[in-house]
């Protein structure tokens, strides 16, 4: 893909020396395929760190390989050519072997720094990886106010809690942090600066009803322990939650009003409508303002938060604009669920199901199948509660869509510990992700949206092959494309 370095390196000015680019690299190499899905999920907590250094003075730009659907080689050598005096890179089990060859491409003369779940879950094999010999600097955790020391002084690091980076003469790895600087573990979120748009591809953007749309963020953190996932806080025991102040939530919708014209919002964070508190707080907030009046808004929830929530909560939600719901339905099986630690039942989530579509509330459901322990058996209850979910809201004025998922081990994940500890798994292959293409080569309309997400271990978890768990999600996948269509 041809683009200029201005279009590529968002928020930069690059007339100007350059004190860091930061990279999402692609989820595969597209030198060698080219993508065929056409929408990614901004990324914001890159942009959060993008707009504090900003803020501090900094010169640095964001370089969304996946969005722009850039190679590695691409990638590297635009870096190398910018030649900032960092590269950044947020490091996820999908992208290492990718982020790691764009590393090993760079001008020697580029210092690199990571974050991100992948460097949480293995940082001492990151840090002694041949192909990111020019780090300097890991941050664990929260990064806004300790990338922006280290911009100002590499040094500084010895002073940086959770920062880590590779002893020259012991060569392994040390970890900073004096006495007084745990603050940076946790930003106060409500004083950080909202998100500078500057620092994202195509968010805002306008979505196909014709509103202009922007995701944000209202927590961070998640109190729950699901096995399977990254948040887990059994994987996160350094990790604050903290919600922000509605004050705080409506003032960044009004301002994203003001400059681009957006109505319609996206909560992207684990707990916005998974802690009740909150939720009431924040409900009272929208209410007062009228945000209800003049925006429409979707959020991820938590099922067994919104199953014991009385009618009049959900009445509120509906009335304040609550358009759609996520929520991690996951399995049709109870005891899959328990073992995933889910919390919930198929019968909970039916009923939540109900009465939000019931409302108006639309509902995006998440599914994995393929999961460990998983019977085919269970596959086929997982099967027919995605159908059960849709007659539920068939004649409703909300909606239901399903999104499903081959399961997919991650480090540093509750289900990570398990696997490896049934002695059948080696660390390397539970990290041998690879792309699958479900497209035909983009050819499937059906398929092609979700292309981004299509992507594998290539081992068989449970009792039900790869390959059936792959004509499962194939086919619901295709049934949820054509529900779509002739709903809309």
């Amino acid at each position: 893909m041809e683009t200029s370095d201005d279009a590529a390196v968002r928020g930069a000015d690059l007339s100007r020396p350059l004190d860091a680019i930061f990279i999402n690299a692609p989820l595969r190499d597209y030198g060698l395929r080219p993508r065929v899905n056409d929408f990614t999920l901004p990324v914001l907590g890159m942009a959060y760190i993008a707009t504090y250094a900003s803020a501090q003075g900094f010169n640095v730009g964001v370089l969304d390989s996946e969005a722009l659907g850039l190679g590695v080689k691409e990638t590297s050598e635009l870096v190398s050519r910018l030649g900032p005096r960092w590269a950044g890179f947020n490091l996820l089990a999908p992208t290492y072997e990718v982020s790691a060859q764009i590393a090993a491409g760079l001008d020697p003369g580029i210092c690199v720094m990571v974050g991100g779940h992948q460097a949480k879950a293995m940082p001492e094999a990151i840090i002694t990886d041949s192909r990111f010999a020019a780090l300097e600097a890991l941050v664990l955790g929260e990064g806004e106010t300790r990338v922006a020391e280290l911009l100002g002084d590499k040094r500084s690091r010895a002073d940086l809690p959770g920062v880590m980076w590779l002893d020259p003469v012991l060569r392994r790895p040390v970890t900073g942090g004096r006495p007084g600087t745990g603050f940076h573990l946790a930003p106060d979120v409500d004083r950080l600066p909202f998100v500078d748009r500057r620092f994202l591809a195509g968010d805002p953007y306008q979505a196909s009803d014709g509103r202009i749309e922007a995701n944000m963020v209202g927590a961070r953190g998640c109190p729950y322990d699901c096995s399977f996932c990254g948040a887990a806080v059994s994987a996160n025991p350094d990790v604050t939650i903290r919600t922000r102040a509605p004050g705080s939530i409506i003032a960044e919708m009004e301002a994203l009003y003001a400059a681009y014209g957006v109505t319609a919002f996206r909560f992207v964070d684990d707990l916005f409508l998974g802690y009740e508190r909150f939720i009431r707080r924040c409900m009272e907030a929208l209410t007062a303002h009228g945000i209800g009046n003049r925006y429409v808004w979707d959020a991820t929830g938590r099922i067994n938060i919104l199953h014991r929530a009385e009618d009049a909560l959900l009445d509120r939600l509906a009335a304040n604009g609550l358009r759609e719901v996520a929520l991690g339905v996951e399995s049709g099986s109870e005891r899959l669920l328990g073992y995933m630690g889910k919390r919930i039942s198929p019968d909970m989530t039916r009923s939540v199901v109900r009465r939000l579509t019931e409302r108006g509330i639309s509902v995006k459901g998440y599914f994995i199948l393929g999961f460990p322990t998983e019977t085919r058996e269970e596959l086929a209850a997982t099967v027919r509660h995605v159908r059960e979910l849709w007659e539920v809201a068939d004649g409703q004025p909300g909606d239901f869509r399903a999104s499903v998922f081959e399961f997919r081990p991650y480090p540093g994940t509750p289900e990570w510990d398990r696997l490896l500890a049934t002695g059948r798994y080696e660390p390397a292959e539970l990290l041998a992700y690879t792309a699958v293409d479900l497209t035909g080569g983009g050819l499937d309309e059906a398929m092609r949206g979700r292309d981004e997400f299509n992507f594998s271990v290539n081992l068989q978890f449970g009792e039900a092959t790869v390959d059936e768990v792959r004509a499962a999600l194939v086919a619901l996948s295709r049934e949820q494309h054509e529900r779509s269509a002739i709903r809309r």
